[in-house]
């Protein structure tokens, strides 16, 4: 494979149509879309959950989060408020984000996947508005909206998966595609977790229903996201080994570890031991598990001793983040149940 990527052509009269010949990156793809036809077994299911997981935000009622977001603590609102132009500033990205990559994938049913992932961050980022739109005033929207500009812990952390995307449109090297797509995995899979934390911790208070229940409807979608970036590291590492030498894999350990640890010096700001349910050492042993999943669902070393069980301390979060009855295995990082209708039987 040539040392830089190229964009495929989006007509391609000589393309492979052997499924056998099909490849995530470097191949000859007709971008002909044959549900038939599909070299990754495992993209049937994904895009069937990932369509049936089909919601938009309005469906939620705010109206009692409108009255009880003024009712919120000072720590509170400034946790909300912070979380949330965390929360909006990320899937904005990602909407931008996918398309970018998937320009460099090769595999056609890989690229129907992240159309829908794209597709998600888009609502997400509608949902985020909706919430602001329906609690706050339109200058308390703006100033959460761009708190970004001004909090330099906020922009550290939004500027950390930030340029890593935009090595790879600078550099379109294959081991600087693998690397977004480890930045990838570290958003979906690490870097939203101690604001879903957040949210749940006020819905267990009996705070922000409404807003509660978006959240878990967003991290229903980001747990599908996550296993879609981890099967397609996957499948490149069977395709391209000499991308995943034991130095290669190094970089990419650290990458987690550094999201790991931007997300618990994150969570010790914006939440530190100011509300009621959480502190500091819940949010970093709760990370830094998380952190373990994430290397080892890659077939990585651990990243930190212990922590292969989930602490005691955070077991409640799977009530809130098991929206219609979601339940994900996060060591096999593979859903086990989703429901939100039937799932067709067809040829996919």
């Amino acid at each position: 494979m040539s040392k830089t990527l190229t964009r495929k052509p989006l007509f391609n009269a000589d393309g492979d149509i052997d499924v056998t010949k099909r490849r995530m990156i470097g191949g000859n793809t007709t971008n002909l879309n044959d549900f038939n036809n599909l070299k990754y077994p495992w993209v049937s299911e994904w895009y069937r959950h990932a369509m049936n997981n089909f919601w938009i935000p309005e469906e939620i009622n705010l109206q009692h989060d409108v009255k009880e977001y003024r009712l919120l603590s000072p720590q509170e609102r400034i946790a909300f408020d912070k979380i949330l132009s965390f929360l909006i500033f990320l899937d904005s990205i990602q909407t931008a984000n996918i398309p970018s990559f998937g320009q460099y994938i090769t595999a056609n049913e890989v690229n129907l996947c992240l159309t829908i992932h794209a597709f998600q961050e888009a609502v997400h980022s509608q949902s985020y508005s909706y919430m602001l739109d329906s609690i706050c005033s339109p200058e308390e929207r703006n100033d959460i909206l761009y708190q970004w500009k001004n909090d330099e812990h906020l922009l550290a952390r939004n500027k950390f998966i930030g340029d890593l995307y935009n090595e790879f449109q600078i550099d379109q090297d294959p081991f600087v595609l693998v690397k977004t797509a480890v930045a990838n995995y570290i958003l979906e899979g690490i870097y939203f977790f101690s604001g879903f934390m957040f949210f749940y911790n006020l819905g267990r208070n009996g705070k922000m229903g409404g807003s509660v229940q978006e959240i878990r409807y967003i991290n229903r979608d980001e747990n599908t996201h996550l296993l879609l970036f981890r099967s397609i590291i996957l499948e490149l590492k069977k395709e391209m080994p000499e991308l995943f030498t034991p130095q290669h894999v190094e970089v990419y350990r650290d990458m987690i570890r550094e999201g790991v640890e931007q997300e618990i010096k994150w969570g010790h700001y914006v939440i530190g031991d100011n509300i009621p349910g959480l502190n500091k050492e819940m949010i970093t042993t709760y990370i830094q598990y998380l952190g373990n999943l994430r290397a080892n669902g890659l077939g990585f070393e651990m990243l930190y001793e212990g922590g292969r069980k989930e602490p005691a301390s955070s077991a409640w979060i799977n009530q809130y983040s098991n929206a219609n009855m979601i339940k994900t295995d996060f060591f096999e990082a593979k859903p086990t149940a989703y429901t939100k209708s039937t799932a067709l039987k067809d040829d996919l």
